[in-house]
């Protein structure tokens, strides 16, 4: 006679698969803002100073 296998993951299994996958997510996300942070996007060298009166009298 053969027993049965069973197919179901235990649940000490399936709790320990899902909490290293969101640790490698929270891994992954904290990595990519690291990187983010270090590049440095160029920023505009002068203030544009908009002079929206014209427009203010129109109305």
């Amino acid at each position: 006679m053969q027993l049965k296998y069973n197919r179901q993951p235990s649940i000490g299994s399936s709790l320990i698969k899902t909490f290293i996958k969101i640790l490698l997510i929270i891994l992954i996300f904290i990595i990519a803002i690291f990187l983010i942070e270090k590049i440095s996007f160029p920023a505009p060298e002068k203030k544009y100073q908009i002079d929206i009166t014209n427009e203010i009298k129109k109305l």
